[in-house]
């Protein structure tokens, strides 16, 4: 692949400029490995996540969610093999532990814990919670989406690679002789997933044995060409029964599953499909960026699935110093606010250059009212794609744009 830097200053610049993605205290000159996201980076972060929670969890009748702590008993990284194996090597051969450090208590009571450098722990600690709580029949699924922190040497490539990012996990937990059948089921579920929020070219490579972790007998790296190289962008690992065997060994207490009907006692093996949020927004805006002509003007576009994007439809006023017309927008804008998500209304600058900003913005629809508004209760509907306007009633927008 050849490496198109260029496309990452557009991408970054786009961010900015638009609200989606800052760099982190940037009044102090930033923070490296940091990123905080702004009104329509947060709202498209969170349409993705909530996509996610649809079809991994809610559309499913197996899922169970958890919601863990962030920092653990020291005990929880101990056993998974953090402490000692979590570790990235520096330049003079030393090796570095990746997890922050931090103390939990005071003065010479304090203990060293770690925030998690990944979500997976805080499910597998809380496997005899969802037993016993609520008696699922294998095989059954807990999920978990939420915040982790790794203290990487060397944060790049903007939000590929940082210090604190976002995971969205499932740990399925499966018997050993049916893990292969279960592996393709999450397998074609991630490859769905990936078409319907817009994803390029995903590329998947089957993970060498030398070059898998240590608790994996198959893993599949989902790859995507990003302007700086091939990099993963998600995982899907057989964990086999390793993490829950080792929190048993370490914490004492059986993590075992119990087969009320048939009395059985048994490990479950794990699957585990990981899918990383902000890799996955890069990859979607690297995907949407277009930049094209119309009307003999360049323009820039992100094109946006109309689910994800964080405007689904932006309401104008045509001229914002005629009363009229900014009292009827307002009108509509405000009966259509509740019935579709995420409506904006925007009267700022002249028509043209709302349609590019909201252009830029991914919105997929931009509603125009205007004097014949006024006359027959119809407005204009232009398509983001393709520019096109089209005369519409009021009673069909809803329709038309969901």
């Amino acid at each position: 692949m050849i490496q198109d830097l260029g496309m990452m200053e557009k991408i970054v610049s786009l961010c900015k400029r638009r609200g989606f993605i800052y760099p982190s205290s940037e009044i102090y000159g930033g923070f490296s490995g940091f990123w905080d996201y702004g009104h329509y980076g947060a709202i498209l972060k969170e349409n993705i996540k909530c996509l996610w929670k649809q079809r991994f969890i809610f559309d499913r009748e197996d899922m169970f969610v958890n919601d863990a702590s962030i920092v653990m008993n020291p005990n929880v990284w101990e056993a998974s093999g953090h402490v000692s194996t979590f570790t990235d090597p520096m330049e003079d051969g030393k090796q570095f532990n990746t997890m922050f450090k931090t103390s939990v208590g005071a003065g010479e009571e304090s203990i060293v814990s770690y925030l998690r450098p990944e979500t997976a722990q805080g499910i597998f600690t809380n496997f005899k919670n969802v037993i016993d709580s609520f008696h699922p029949k294998l095989p059954f699924g807990i999920a978990q989406v939420g915040k982790a922190f790794r203290n990487e040497i060397s944060p790049r490539d903007f939000i590929f690679r940082s210090r604190e990012f976002e995971q969205m996990e499932v740990e399925y937990f499966v018997r050993e002789k049916d893990w292969e059948k279960h592996f393709q089921e999450w397998l074609e579920k991630m490859r769905k997933f990936g078409k319907e929020i817009g994803i390029k070219q995903i590329i998947e490579l089957d993970v060498t044995p030398e070059d898998r972790a240590h608790y994996s007998k198959r893993t599949i790296d989902f790859e995507f060409d990003y302007p700086f190289g091939r990099k993963e962008l998600w995982g899907l690992a057989y964990r086999t029964d390793f993490d829950l065997k080792a929190h048993s060994a370490k914490s004492g207490i059986s993590l075992e599953y119990f087969n009320e009907e048939t009395g059985d006692r048994l490990t479950p093996h794990v699957i585990e499909p990981s899918l990383g949020v902000d890799r996955t927004i890069l990859a979607i805006l690297l995907s949407s960026y277009t930049e094209d002509e119309i009307g003999g003007e360049p323009r820039i576009y992100l094109k946006l699935a109309k689910h994800i994007a964080p405007v689904r439809a932006a309401v104008f006023p045509l001229l914002k110093n005629k009363p009229e017309l900014v009292s009827k927008a307002r009108e509509l804008f405000l009966n259509l606010k509740s019935q579709i998500p995420n409506l904006e209304f925007d009267d700022n600058g002249n028509i043209g250059k709302r349609y590019r900003r909201q252009d830029e913005i991914g919105t997929p629809f931009c509603i125009t009212i205007d004097f014949d508004t006024l006359k027959d209760d119809t407005v204009t509907l232009r398509d983001r794609d393709t520019g096109e306007q089209k005369r519409i009633k009021v009673s069909d927008l809803k329709e038309a744009i969901i």
